[in-house]
């Protein structure tokens, strides 16, 4: 290499991501030694704006506050993701962009909000909305809070799922009227229904970083402060994505080819580790994910001890895409669900991640191992099993974002000021 040529002068990356992974081993090269490798990372990913990551080449997708429910759905659907930002339908043209969007709507809390209606029936309530309990309104931060009045919702589910209700009703409630015309912006705040938390361009990496891992929120908003405009959106899978693009590069060899046991995963101790039966309802499944804000759970065999398969908060969404694949939501078994949405996604010649099967690792693997089995299956968790295949825990795309950088002393301030307190299932 010719003196003062740097390596993303002299190679030509792949892709986007490991053009960008470039970036970071020139920053890396030129650090003190005296730094340790985590402070390395660090401080490259302090001088990294977010406005280097790569944009998605399609267009971000909105959804006006005034969408109906069953549009929202059929949205996501279409453009195949699992959230979007809800823009106020009222906010004028020249708004800025914290009052131009009210929050992100999941297709998960769509799901769920519904199963809430139909336990509302069962109870002889049924066509009632959500009950309104706490208000919290997130106050205007010049460095990515937007302003909000969102609430949380209570639901009149049990776990035990004693209620009965016949699946027929869910599919008659999803071509209902009131299905057709509750809008998105009516169930703001229930669930998993996250605040606007917008990163700008001139943010850092090492801010998106800590925001996507200690901070618990799985999709950041990037807006141009100078027009206002949405210009991209950054989610857990989309760093891991960048981390497997980047293998083979110094600075990723360094930290990626460390063990599982050397660098403390998995986090969670197998007696702590939260997991269903493959014989008990799957609606047990969703309801327990959704009480203790997980994105997953193993599913393992009668013993408890070994995994069988997974099932993820966004499988919920079959629900509303496919109700006619069971009979009854509330009776039929994770392992019978499972096997009925597999069959479904054959016959509809998609591809997803439930027709993989369970993907393990062990605790003597590398990081480089499981983001590049991540990044591969396109999942959002692999388990951890022994040689036996007893299941020892479970890694996360956000478990393996927090290992790449720590957060400095007082490094965001007066970030989150006002935005306390927060609904019980907010991801920040």
């Amino acid at each position: 290499m010719a003196a003062g040529e740097t390596k993303a002068e002299n190679t030509s990356p792949r892709s986007p991501e490991a053009e960008l992974g470039i970036k970071v081993e020139d920053l890396w090269e030129v650090l003190e030694p005296q730094l340790t490798p985590t402070e390395k990372l660090n401080s490259c990913f302090q001088d990294l704006p977010v406005s280097s990551f790569p944009v998605p080449p399609t267009h971000v997708i909105e959804i006006p506050s005034d969408t109906s429910l069953a549009e929202t759905v059929e949205i996501l659907s279409k453009h195949k993701i699992l959230s979007a930002p809800v823009r106020d339908a009222d906010a004028p043209d020249d708004a800025s962009w914290m009052d131009r969007y009210i929050g992100i709507v999941e297709f998960a809390g769509v799901a769920m909000w519904v199963l809430n209606q139909l336990d509302a029936s069962a109870n002889g309530k049924a066509g009632s909305t959500l009950t309104r309990m706490d208000s919290f309104t997130y106050k205007k931060q010049a460095n990515g809070v937007a302003e909000n009045g969102l609430t949380s919702a209570t639901s009149q589910s049990t776990d035990d799922g004693s209620t009965s209700v016949a699946g027929s009703f869910f599919e008659t409630l999803t071509s209902s009227e009131f299905y057709k015309n509750t809008k998105v912006k009516d169930i703001s705040g229930s669930f998993r229904w996250a605040p606007f938390l917008a990163l700008q361009t001139s943010d850092s990496f090492l801010t998106m970083l800590l925001l996507l891992s200690k901070y618990r929120v799985k999709t950041l908003p990037v807006v141009d402060s100078d027009n206002g405009m949405l210009v991209n959106i950054i989610t857990q899978s989309a760093v891991v994505h960048m981390l497997a693009e980047c293998a083979g590069l110094d600075w990723f060899e360094n930290w990626g080819n460390k063990a599982l046991n050397e660098i403390g995963l998995p986090n969670t101790k197998p007696c702590d580790l939260l997991k269903v039966k493959e014989d008990e309802p799957v609606l047990k499944a969703f309801l327990l994910m959704r009480k203790k804000g997980i994105g997953g759970l193993p599913v393992v065999d009668a013993s408890g001890n070994y995994a069988v398969g997974n099932i993820s908060i966004r499988d919920v969404q079959y629900l509303l895409t496919a109700p006619e694949i069971y009979k009854d939501y509330r009776t039929i078994t994770v392992r019978d669900f499972l096997t009925e949405v597999r069959s479904y996604l054959t016959k509809q010649k998609a591809d997803s991640p439930l027709l993989h099967g369970l993907i393990i690792c062990k605790r003597g693997d590398t990081m480089k191992d499981v983001i590049l089995k991540l990044d591969s299956k396109k999942i959002h968790r692999i388990y951890v099993t022994d040689e036996s295949g007893l299941l020892e825990g479970v890694i996360t795309l956000r478990d393996i974002i927090s290992k790449l950088v720590y957060e400095p002393s007082n490094y965001f301030g007066d970030f989150f000021d006002g935005v306390l307190p927060l609904p019980e299932d907010s991801r920040v």
